[in-house]
């Protein structure tokens, strides 16, 4: 395929436009609230009332507002600003959505696309989600898709290519926040007969559907970044490591593997250039631990999934012992987007040391629940308060644990601070893949602690001892606090093995399963000592 082609398929796909778009979320979400229904309802409504000509529905991925699901959202290329947002849709009101596109009054509950919770956000890994049909690649490329690749290999040179992605300052949205350039540049310089390129999809923090919401909602560009990835670094094959609970994300990546194979932007001579590059899925059975690298590595091996010690590390002997490059979702998202618009462009948004945007799971007890994307540096006031809405029926807010059950709970007093890499572990807790769960005052801080310590200890693979049994003490120490069965040594003990657990553990699961204890520890001590009391 040549850029022309690309052109032409775009230009053809805004050509059938319709004036008048009807975007029905069917995200997992939204499917799970029977929204397939909702979209076989408009397509007959449309088709009954012989519309056909002015209105096209089309199924998208999450439309971000979870908790008022299903969505449905209606556009006119005539009245551009008037768009209409219909919330909690049932199939039966497919008919009365028709009917106010023929100019008719009905009762539909609407929603305010002008609320801070959209207002706020700045999407560049979201741009396209739930505003594409992820299921057509016509539909991506109108939305300019493949052209970074295109550029990258007609333009650039693999160094090119990793000095852009280094001076955009984009660090890894997996957890660790580490600098994507510099981890480019490392596989990139290792020497290997192959290399070869890992998407971590195996999202398994505990209220956090980012990544899987990504894979649902716009699958291309997460191969479009792979493949920009894979050239940079001289790979000529990837794997998308994805959970099997992620039956729609799988479904999706499979339909958009075979159509980027079919138009020649995977697999061999790409856009008649020298480079291959082919894509594989690999499911994961639902272990957390094989979130881990060297875990998620092992288990593609078709071993069992548990951590090795480091080093080497991947970059240079990672799958089958060949340099391997892993990033998660989110990070692959952000690679076309900089292509295109430029690194200075992405280097301008966001923080001194933390650029870019990122991506949120928002649950909890908020008004607002769903997925956000917000500027590096946004705080968590304005996050919980303005965007989230805050508590619902008049509840105060008492915390925010972000970053999963390696993360911690933010006090309310600190909820002043910038998000970024840095400001949050300043706090005790971490940026993590993305999950943020807001809880009232009604939560009890040590129970919140005993649940992650419980799913850390369930989790736990059980190779190295600090973690298969460091937490399960930990774990019976938090049920006897909780009890009021404990005593100030006890208190004195959690402590102390939190502080083993974390220095001794072979990976980051046991390193960081004691993180919500010390973070409540941190901001509330007097819970521990009420109960202990």
């Amino acid at each position: 395929m040549e850029l022309n082609e690309l052109l032409e398929i775009a230009r053809t796909e805004r050509s059938q436009t319709k004036p008048i778009q009807i975007r029905c979320c069917t995200a997992a979400g939204c499917l799970s609230s029977n929204s397939q229904a909702v979209k076989d309802n408009l397509d007959a409504s449309v088709k009954a009332a012989g519309l056909e000509e002015r209105v096209q529905v089309a199924g998208v991925g999450c439309m971000r507002l979870c908790c008022q699901g299903p969505l449905v959202q209606v556009d006119s290329q005539e009245n551009p600003t008037e768009a209409k947002l219909y919330e909690k849709v049932n199939p039966e009101d497919a008919v009365k959505i028709i009917s106010e596109v023929n100019g008719e009054v009905t009762d539909l509950q609407k929603g305010d696309l002008h609320q801070p919770f959209f207002t706020g956000q700045l999407p560049i890994v979201l741009e396209n989600s739930g505003k594409i049909d992820p299921e057509r690649i016509q539909s991506y490329i109108a939305a300019d898709g493949y052209q970074a690749l295109y550029q990258v290999l007609r333009e650039m040179k693999p160094p090119e290519v990793v000095e852009s992605i280094t001076k955009s300052g984009l660090r890894g949205r997996g957890g660790a926040g580490y600098p994507t350039g510099l981890k480019w540049g490392t596989v990139a310089k290792s020497k290997g007969e192959k290399k070869f390129v890992i998407c971590n999809a195996d999202e398994g923090d505990p209220g956090a559907f980012m990544d899987r919401s990504v894979l649902e909602s716009d699958p291309h560009r997460v191969l479009e970044g792979m493949a920009i990835a894979a050239y940079a670094i001289g790979a000529s094959q990837g794997y998308i490591y994805v959970r099997a609970e992620y039956p729609v994300a799988i479904k999706r990546l499979e339909i958009a593997i075979r159509q980027a194979q079919r138009l020649g932007l995977l697999g061999t001579n790409i856009f008649e250039s020298p480079f291959d590059f082919k894509v594989e899925i690999r499911i994961g059975a639902g272990a957390y631990v094989c979130g881990e690298e060297t875990a998620l590595m092992a288990s593609i091996e078709g071993k069992r999934g548990v951590p090795h010690p480091r080093p080497p590390y991947p970059a240079e002997s990672g799958l089958w012992g060949y340099p391997t490059l892993i990033n998660n979702v989110e990070t692959f998202a952000n690679i076309s987007p900089i292509i295109r618009k430029g690194a200075a462009w992405f280097a301008s948004i966001g923080t001194e040391k933390s650029k870019g945007t990122k991506v949120f799971a928002l649950a909890g007890k908020i008004r607002n629940t769903g997925l956000i994307e917000v500027p590096m540096g946004t705080t968590l006031q304005e996050i919980v308060t303005e965007m989230g809405g805050g508590v619902p029926d008049g509840g105060i807010a008492k915390a925010v644990q972000t970053g999963g059950p390696s993360g911690g709970c933010i006090p309310a007093s600190a909820f002043a601070t910038p998000v970024d890499y840095e400001s949050l572990t300043a706090l005790g807790s971490m940026m993590g893949s993305g999950g943020m769960i807001v809880m009232d005052q009604t939560t009890n801080m040590v129970d919140v602690a005993r649940f992650f310590m419980e799913f850390c200890m369930d989790e736990s693979c059980g190779k190295c001892i600090p973690c298969r049994v460091g937490t399960v003490q930990l774990h019976d120490l938090l049920t006897k606090i909780s009890k009021g069965e404990a005593s100030t040594a006890d208190l004195e003990l959690l402590e102390e093995l939190c502080d083993m657990v974390k220095h001794t553990s072979l990976c980051g699961l046991g390193q960081s399963a004691p993180n919500p204890v010390f973070s409540t520890l941190r901001y509330f001590r007097d819970e521990y000592l009420a109960l202990i009391r």
